[in-house]
């Protein structure tokens, strides 16, 4: 049977918000009995877009990550509803029933993305319902999906074994969390938020104390003692290394065609911009260079 899924790419969000305004368009004030009660219009982000920064100075990107409810196969949220009060559709949508959940906090509280939200002045659990409301009254895609500018939110109505094939061929992921509930929003490039990269800038003396970027110089890393792979710096001397982990140590080791050399280490804590690193000629090199 074909269900829904939803793949939000990171790599494309803007962080424009589209998506959030959205959602509080379709709810704020407004019923649909059976599927959600109305929005509180403060303080509730049913969906919210966070923003993510890797490294500092000259090397920083930011990512930001639409969050909602995840639908999930194996739901917490259906496994703490007494009565029926949140059940799944065949479709794979996850409703709370607005009238059935009144008074049952623990539905929120079970949630391990944090993604159902409780609405204290009517003492009900809510979230994004999927816009299974109008789903049904037949529109193609819930209104997050098209009214993303950058085309980054994709909703998919397929078998389960389809998008599983596609999860990965495509390297699509999961939020972590602290159980294993089986989400059906997926996220493409989430390792621009679960991972770290390691950067830097290749240059060598000059002369008169000055320095120069070396255009071209092979960057070798090993992590935790273990060969990752090579770049070639760019025209400005600069290289980077992406899909890291935080914690690890690390080893670089450069030459370039003149013959100049260097070997440059430490710990990764977090995603880092190690600066300008000097590289000289293979009978004046020091040493190791220990980066902190």
């Amino acid at each position: 049977m074909n269900k829904w899924h939803l793949v939000v790419d990171v790599g494309k969000c803007s962080g424009c918000g589209n998506c959030q305004l959205t959602v509080k368009d379709e709810h704020i004030g407004n019923d649909f009995p059976g599927y959600a009660a109305p929005q509180p219009p403060l303080g509730h982000n049913w969906l919210k877009v966070e923003r993510h920064v890797r490294g500092d100075g000259s090397m920083l990107d930011v990512t930001h990550v639409p969050k909602m409810c995840n639908h999930c196969d194996d739901a917490p949220c259906v496994a703490a509803a007494r009565n029926g009060a949140a059940y799944k559709r065949p479709d794979g949508i996850t409703i709370i029933d607005p009238v059935k959940a009144k008074g049952q906090r623990q539905i929120a509280e079970a949630c391990p993305y944090g993604a159902v939200s409780w609405n204290e002045e009517a003492q009900i659990p809510q979230i994004w319902i999927f816009d299974a409301h109008l789903l049904d009254q037949g529109w193609s895609a819930p209104r997050i999906a098209q009214v993303c500018p950058t085309g980054a939110i994709e909703a998919i109505k397929c078998d389960d074994d389809a998008f599983a094939a596609r999860v990965g061929a495509e390297s699509l992921a999961t939020l972590p969390a602290s159980v294993q509930a089986k989400p059906r929003v997926y996220y493409r490039n989430l390792s621009r938020v679960t991972q770290c990269f390691l950067g830097g800038n290749i240059c060598a003396p000059a002369g008169g104390g000055r320095i120069e970027n070396c255009a071209g110089a092979k960057v070798e890393l090993s992590i935790d003692g273990a060969y990752v792979g090579a770049r070639l710096t760019d025209d400005f001397g600069d290289f980077k290394f992406d899909g890291l982990p935080s914690g690890a140590a690390y080893q670089l080791r450069v030459g370039t065609a003149e013959g100049l050399t260097g070997s440059f280490q430490g710990v990764l804590e977090g995603s880092r911009n190690l600066g300008p690193l000097v590289v000289r000629q293979a009978a004046t090199e020091s040493g190791v260079r220990q980066e902190t």
